[in-house]
């Protein structure tokens, strides 16, 4: 069993841009004080505001880029964008070493998950994250700035899937020591409202078993997982040895390269990609409701 909680906390965070590197704003912050300070003395000097208005325009255009590209790292909308536009990879023609998409049926392996809220069953992947509102406005469905990743629990385990082109079945590492990136989209089971904030019995005990208060408050509770017999889509480096089929993280970083399509910047992928085909939206659990 693969822990995964610590990575997704620190991705979790809402002022990270890892996409846009450190020695780009040491550039572009010093040359935006450059430029004002030249296009301010034309203004001034010669009363022509043609630079100045530029400036403006040209330093908008770049913070909103830069902006987009944080916003859409932390939603990790490259790696739903890439994952989409893929094409599936048939394990009958794929070489050894190559990068593939495989999309098939997923089937437990040597241990099976249970997912921690809703006790789901026989699962290769599960999630559950807890947020607590401590924004100070007075509305709370922004959801950054505001909700707090309180607690988090995420796991993956090696699993098998098969390929619904070839038919073939291959095991998926994403257990102990492999690196995981899931794309799976958590379901709303739990939203308490400035109007009720009432715990129900469940939620408390599951609050009460993890050592966190269950006093009154804003609290929002997602969970995801992947049970058996579910449709996935799978990206990472294929291995093959003799009649065994593996699929693998990669041995070095890859890049997703530039989406010029969405104004996206390269995102690196360290590891075995777990999605849902054509991005649909959560693989096993439905919607939640709100209690």
């Amino acid at each position: 069993m693969n822990d995964l909680s610590n990575a997704s906390s620190v991705q979790s965070h809402c002022y990270s841009c890892k996409p846009i590197p450190s020695q780009v704003l040491y550039v572009l912050v010093p040359l935006f004080f450059t430029g004002l300070a030249v296009s301010l003395f034309i203004l001034i000097a010669v009363h022509n505001a043609f630079f100045f208005v530029s400036l403006l325009s040209l330093s908008a255009l770049v913070a909103a880029f830069l902006i987009w590209n944080a916003v859409n790292w932390r939603r990790s909308r490259a790696l739903f964008y890439y994952l989409r536009s893929f094409p599936d990879s048939d394990l009958r023609l794929a070489r050894h070493g190559q990068f593939v998409k495989i999309t098939g049926i997923v089937s437990c392996g040597n241990i099976s998950l249970e997912s921690s809220y809703e006790k789901a069953t026989r699962c290769i992947y599960t999630s559950t994250l807890l947020y607590e509102y401590r924004g100070l406005g007075s509305n709370a469905e922004m959801p950054c700035f505001r909700w707090r990743l309180e607690f988090c629990e995420r796991f993956s385990t090696d699993f098998y899937i098969t390929d619904s082109k070839s038919g073939i079945r291959a095991m998926v590492k994403a257990g102990l020591g492999s690196r995981v990136i899931p794309l799976i989209i958590e379901s709303r089971l739990v939203a308490t409202t400035r109007k009720c904030r009432f715990l129900s019995s469940h939620f408390k005990k599951w609050l009460a078993d993890r050592n966190i208060s269950g006093q009154a408050r804003l609290l929002c509770l997602e969970e995801g997982y992947v049970k058996e017999g579910s449709s996935i889509a799978v990206m990472g480096m294929l291995h093959k040895d003799n009649d065994v089929v593996m699929i693998i993280q990669p041995p070095e970083l890859l890049s997703t390269g530039c989406l010029w399509r969405k104004l996206l910047l390269p995102v690196d992928i360290d590891g075995v990609i777990l999605g849902v085909p054509q991005m649909v939206g959560p693989v096993a659990n439905p919607p939640g409701s709100m209690y």
